[in-house]
This record gives structure tokens, C-alpha cells and sequence, in this order.
């Protein structure tokens, strides 16, 4: 029996919270080495406020020495996972600064799914209708936006609602085939692979569930 094979493209600016979302979703469908993750346990960026022994999730993606050393993501850093249909899953973290946005491009035009984070403290910038525009163009089959953040708001809905209405307005023009969101806390894994009480408000699926379907 042959394997279904899915191709994901994390999209965003920068600091919405991709590479960590993407390591969260890598160590609890246990797809990063024991030793991988014992190693981001210990290693902390300069300025890092992750507590010593948790996991700081955003360097499971991140490759490049120069990228730990800036904090952001420069490259395309493609990772796999196997997800709980059996099926597996290509996840390609595409860096948020706008001088590297054609680094995401040819993710973009191989993915099946596209996700757009957006960081609830921030809201709707520059480069998350820039990426947005670039998935819709490419043709991404399902683009999923991914309201990030929701512990730093307090988990409100009034601020999830309003952040989706804002974006569903921006992007009304894209031929986009399938849209939906959903949201969560990357950081204290809120809705990423299992419901959360602190969202009860939500009755949708978690993200994973959603890139399973």
C-alpha cells in the first residue's frame, strides 16, 4: 500500500510564531530524534525568555547558524512528518522577512496546504497578505489561517473574530479554493494537535486535525 504524500508551506511575517508552531506539530506526532529534541531543551537563543529544560521549539526548524544567531528563518528548512492517518507530510518553513519572501515561492507552488499565521498581538501585516497572495497565485489547494498567539490575548474571541473578518475583507479578491481558520498558542500548544479548554469557544477542528483531512 502505497503512502498519500502532502506538501505544507508555513507562511507569515516574521515572528508570527512559524517555526515554532511547525516544532510543536514535530515533537508531539514524535517525528524529531529524542536526542533533537533534549538539544533544544539546552540550547537558547541570545535574548531567549524560554525557560531552561522546556523545549524551545523554533530550533527544531531552524538550520542555519546564521538564523539561531539573527532569530529569524532565512532559508526554506523542509522537514517530514508522519501524521496519524499513516500519510506523511512535508512541511517547508518559509522565512517571514520580505527580502527573503522569494525564498518561499517555489514552496508555495509545490504545497497542498498553506499556512497563514497571523500573531494575535500584532494583527494583519505586510507579509501575511503578501505570502497570502502568493499561495492563492501558486494555485496551494487549502490555505489554513492560523491565528497564533491566542494566550498573549487571553484567549478572546471578540480579537480571534475580529483579526479573520479583517483578513477574510483584505484577501475577498484571491481565487482561493477552500479557506478556513483556527486558532492557537504555538508556544503553550493550545489547539495544535488536541482540543484546549482555554478555547471552548472554538468547535472547529485542531490544526492537525485540519492538515489531516
Amino acid at each position: 500500500m502505497s503512502t498519500a504524500l502532502t506538501r505544507l508551506v508555513t507562511c507569515g511575517s516574521v515572528d508570527d510564531g512559524k517555526s515554532t508552531l511547525i516544532g510543536r506539530l514535530l515533537v508531539e506526532t514524535d517525528s524529531v530524534p529524542h536526542d533533537t529534541v533534549d538539544s533544544a531543551k539546552k540550547i537558547r537563543r541570545t535574548g531567549s525568555t524560554i525557560p531552561a529544560g522546556d523545549i524551545d521549539f523554533s530550533l527544531l526548524t531552524d538550520g542555519l547558524e546564521a538564523e539561531r544567531e539573527q532569530g529569524i528563518t532565512i532559508d526554506v528548512a523542509y522537514r517530514s512528518m508522519n501524521l496519524r492517518n499513516g500519510n506523511r507530510l512535508i512541511i517547508a518553513d518559509a522565512p517571514g522577512h520580505e527580502q527573503y519572501t522569494r525564498n518561499m515561492v517555489v514552496a508555495a507552488s509545490r504545497a497542498n496546504i498553506a499556512l497563514v499565521l497571523v500573531d494575535a498581538t500584532r494583527g494583519i501585516r505586510t507579509q501575511t497578505l503578501r505570502h497570502t497572495a502568493i499561495c492563492s497565485l501558486a494555485g496551494v489547494e487549502r490555505i489554513v489561517i492560523v491565528i497564533n498567539k491566542l494566550d498573549a490575548v487571553e484567549y478572546g474571541q471578540e480579537i480571534y473574530d475580529g483579526l479573520v473578518s479583517e483578513l477574510q475583507a483584505k484577501i475577498a479578491h484571491l481565487k482561493i479554493k477552500e479557506l478556513i481558520a483556527i486558532p492557537v498558542s504555538a508556544l503553550a500548544g493550545d489547539n495544535v494537535s488536541s482540543p484546549s479548554t482555554r478555547l471552548d469557544w472554538y468547535k472547529g477542528p485542531t490544526l492537525l486535525g485540519a492538515i489531516e483531512e
